[in-house]
């Protein structure tokens, strides 16, 4: 790592103003707005400032409402951390990287789904179905084997010695951090597991599932403490108030519920958005504020005491009720990532504008793979169709665009038409 000169007296002011700016927000609601996509992953610095991972490919630092962009990544950002004073980010392209620089910390054999940190050391989970353990000194990465199938969640224990992982294959395991040694299986629930949460003293470990299981386990047994498993499914996002007396959990429904750790009761319930899934959530240092990201493209925060009588997060946009077919695909299948407006917004891809008779990848404010500049496709009838019949990991091998497909030629037929009125320049239309 690099070594930084110390700060000036105006950098050492900025930064007390920084570390402020969260502190006196905390309590009232607010929104960060800027991204082009859901947003993915939350954290909070030890001076308040709060990162987040977003779908739309790119990392946003905020100090108020001004947010300081990192850009980098070739796919969506699934999770940031912060380790001590570095942020990390963990992407779709199987990437870590450092900021401000945007250095690639490490690299793994697929998805990056989540990071864990302690100072000095960052842990991955991949679904490449190893995880990663890689120093911020330059030291020598380790990669742990045991996992069936991808991994999707890592937490270390509050002494920094085990790190625990869940995984696809229904595993819980646990890993000797020091030499990378896997040390038991704790238990095997059959569905994928999401998300772990320990506690600040070790004595409990929760993990949400694929299934909706929301469970509390002895960490050294495995045995079965508490179940607050609803009838929601999956369980996507957790996480532990900073005195550790309340754990959050945030499911595909678009619920929030939240638990007393200490009588192990529900004392919130908070259903956070009408459509789609809670996909991050993290407390404010002082533990009074509650953030949470998902399908809308900003990140939200409440009072934890008013969840009840809190706004709810914006529901993505729907296809008008006079919307024919090829426009209800777009809404649905589309409008995410891309915007029919001649720019493209901060979205996950580039705008669709102008986009028949068009090259792929020429979009100048847009940063593409590498895979799709050199394509020399031109954006035809018949380029677009066989995009969404063959999928975009087999049209165009190492796009970033996510894989789907329309297989109904109807289907298909009906979103031509529709982009084919919708992304003519105005002049033509």
């Amino acid at each position: 790592m690099r070594r930084r000169s110390p700060p000036s007296e105006t950098v050492r002011l900025a930064a007390l103003i920084l570390a402020l700016w969260p502190s006196l927000a905390a309590a009232d609601f607010f929104t960060l707005k800027g991204h082009g996509g859901p947003v993915t992953g939350i954290a909070v610095a030890p001076d308040e400032r709060i990162a987040t991972a977003s779908f739309d490919t790119s990392v946003g630092l905020w100090t108020g409402d001004d947010p300081r962009w990192f850009d980098g990544h070739e796919a969506a950002v699934t999770d940031v951390v912060f380790a001590g004073g570095t942020l990390v980010s963990a992407s779709d392209d199987f990437t870590l990287r450092l900021w401000p620089e945007g250095t690639v910390l490490g690299r793994h054999g697929g998805k990056v789904a989540a990071l864990a940190a302690i100072p000095g050391l960052v842990a991955s989970a991949s679904w490449d179905g190893t995880v990663g353990l890689w120093p911020l000194d330059g030291r020598a990465p380790k990669r742990l084997h045991g996992h069936e199938d991808g991994v999707n969640t890592v937490a270390f224990s509050p002494d920094g010695r085990r790190l625990w992982s869940g995984g696809k294959d229904g595993t819980l395991r646990e890993w000797d951090v020091a030499t990378g040694a896997q040390r038991r299986v704790i238990l095997r629930h059959g569905f994928g597991i999401n998300r772990i949460v320990p506690a600040r003293d070790g004595r409990w470990l929760a993990y949400g599932a694929v299934d909706g299981v929301t469970r509390v386990i002895d960490p050294e047994t495995g045995a079965l403490l508490h179940d607050f498993t609803l009838d929601r499914r999956p369980i996507l996002a957790m996480a532990l108030a900073p005195d550790g007396r309340r754990l959050a959990v945030g499911d595909g429904q678009g619920y929030i519920m939240v638990l007393d750790t200490e009588t192990w009761r529900i004392v919130r319930d908070f259903r956070a958005t009408l459509k789609g899934p809670v996909w991050a959530l993290a407390y404010s240092r002082d533990g009074r504020n509650l953030h949470a990201g998902g399908l809308d493209s900003a990140m939200y925060s409440w009072p934890v005491d008013e969840l009840a009588e809190a706004p709810k997060m914006v529901t993505p946009a729907r296809a008008s009720a006079t919307a024919d077919n090829g426009e209800r695909i777009f809404v649905g299948r589309c409008s995410i990532c891309h915007t029919l407006t001649p720019d493209s917004g901060r979205r996950a891809g580039p705008t669709l504008h102008g986009l028949f008779g068009r090259r792929a990848g020429t979009v100048a404010d847009y940063r593409y793979s590498v895979a799709v500049a050199r394509s020399g496709i031109v954006w035809t009838e018949e380029s677009v169709s066989a995009l969404f019949d063959e999928g975009p990991d087999s049209y165009i091998p190492g796009t970033k665009m996510p894989t789907q497909r329309i297989t109904n030629p109807a289907d298909r037929a009906d979103l031509i038409a529709y982009l084919r009125r919708a992304t003519a320049p105005t002049e033509d239309r």
